[in-house]
């Protein structure tokens, strides 16, 4: 059997563990070994399964194997990418891809010359409730999109997440790219104009941003607005959500992503209200990853995905500052 051989760089992000995860349970995949200036934050994980550690990032490129996890804090991505691809590895690296316009382009730039794919970390990609509203949307359940609503509402996070020059912003950035994603995938189109609202409205002792809303307006003229707040407290039963409204010519789809539960309204066919239980996002992801490199096919979520609802996230901080709409 052919194998993929996988570094991991960083675990500063949570998900690293998930993604990690996931690997192992794949006979395909060899873990050959784990980067982290910070030994304690892998520790546990590479005594437990007997993985290699490296202090240093640069020890574990020069190694060989294929293929690269990006889990750092989000200043490190940039910087971590085209390391990565001047060794030659192809890289899925967690969103959001950048934090400057810049320096993702300069990210994409980086793995076309040197031969390698990049794909950006959406796993809300893989949930079954938007997968099954994608396929009502192209099946022309709803008719022509007019607009979408959408939450992702999370819970405050903590370290270095609430550090602006590791983060890059607040919930604004944070929770603006997966839906935004989303939102690009099911319109096929991608955003023109931006107007977004940002403040410090649940925790008085932060110096960044906890509460968002961003409007926008797509090329083929859909409008869309989504909500990026930290709102969600100790009793909510999930850390955050994953919501849509699709509205359309001919009816309505309200999902909820983590309740994986899907709401059809149409003048056509009445209500229809769809359960799905699905597996792990991230095990969907990181599967997809593992498939089209061992298989030779385009990844299927894009570095210039990461690209496209990054960039509406850093032109709503514009927006705030100017007290206007931004056109992209």
């Amino acid at each position: 059997m052919k194998k993929l051989k996988v570094g991991m760089i960083s675990f500063a992000h949570g998900h690293a563990y998930s993604y990690l995860n996931s690997f192992r349970a794949m006979p395909n995949v060899e873990i050959i070994g784990i980067a982290d200036e910070i030994k304690s934050r892998v520790a546990e994980v590479t005594t437990n399964y007997g993985l290699p550690y490296y202090e240093n990032y640069e020890d574990l490129l020069a190694t060989d194997f294929d293929a690269v996890v990006i889990c750092s804090e989000n200043a490190h991505h940039a910087e971590l990418t085209i390391a990565a691809a001047r060794s030659g590895k192809h890289v899925l690296c967690e969103k959001p891809l950048g934090i400057s316009v810049s320096e993702m382009e300069a990210m994409i730039t980086a793995c076309k010359d040197n031969g390698v794919q990049l794909m950006t970390a959406f796993p809300c990609r893989y949930l079954a409730s938007v997968i099954k509203a994608k396929e009502a949307v192209e099946q022309g359940e709803i008719g022509d999109i007019i607009a979408i609503k959408g939450t992702n509402r999370g819970s405050l996070p903590s370290g270095w997440f609430l550090q602006s020059e590791l983060s890059g912003g607040g919930a604004l950035l944070d929770h603006t790219v997966h839906v935004m994603d989303l939102m690009n995938w099911i319109t096929k189109s991608e955003v023109k104009e931006v107007y977004a609202y940002s403040a410090t409205l649940f925790n008085d002792h932060l110096d960044i941003d906890d509460a968002g809303m961003i409007h926008v307006k797509f090329a083929n003229g859909v409008f869309g607005v989504l909500d990026t707040s930290w709102s969600r407290n100790a009793s909510f039963p999930t850390w955050g959500d994953v919501t849509m409204t699709i509205i359309g010519t001919k009816g309505t789809i309200a999902i909820d992503g983590f309740a994986q539960k899907n709401e059809l309204y149409s003048m056509d066919n009445g209500k229809g209200v769809w359960n799905f239980w699905g597996d792990s996002m991230d095990d969907y992801l990181v599967r997809s990853f593992v498939y089209a490199l061992l298989n030779g096919e385009q990844v299927p979520i894009t570095g210039e995905d990461g690209l496209r609802s990054t960039v509406v996230a850093l032109a709503g901080y514009k927006s705030v500052e100017l007290g206007q709409p931004v056109l992209l």
